[in-house]
């Protein structure tokens, strides 16, 4: 039986594919899902999918997530740079979590440099593009309780 695993996405990545293609690349949401529902089942991972533009949405996901899923990859979007919120929900869950992000957020705006989630996360990964999430899915596998 596969291990269910919830992937979030929050604000603003349902606009890819329209977003600064330097950044984000040329996929879309849904393409993206397709190609990380691939990365999941090779690994044996059963993916569960979300997106929300909205902060309070994002954490009753996470709240449900406690109780359907054995682990997180989360790509908050901008929450990841400053909502407690996200963060006070995220450690409710008690999941393990892999942070993941399309874009070399350390290498751009000073601000995106600061992750409220980091540290309740057992992995990080950024800047390697769709690519990141099949990462990012190892990196929670290896982090399985």
């Amino acid at each position: 039986m596969r291990e269910r695993i919830e992937i979030m996405h929050g604000v603003n990545l349902d606009a890819l594919g329209r977003r600064d293609p330097e950044h984000y690349g040329t996929i879309t949401l849904p393409e993206l899902e397709v190609k990380v529902k691939r990365f999941a089942v090779e690994l044996d991972f059963e993916p569960v999918f979300s997106q929300t533009n909205h902060e309070g949405e994002f954490c009753e996901t996470l709240h449900e997530a406690a109780d359907t899923a054995a682990g997180l990859v989360l790509n908050p979007g901008a929450w990841t740079h400053y909502s407690y919120a996200i963060r006070d929900a995220l450690e409710l869950t008690g999941l393990p979590a892999v942070e993941v992000h399309l874009s070399a957020v350390d290498e751009r705006e000073d601000w995106r440099r600061l992750s409220v989630i980091r540290d309740l996360c057992v992995g990080r990964v950024q800047g390697k593009g769709v690519d990141g999430y099949r990462e990012a899915l190892e990196l929670r596998r290896e982090g399985r309780p």
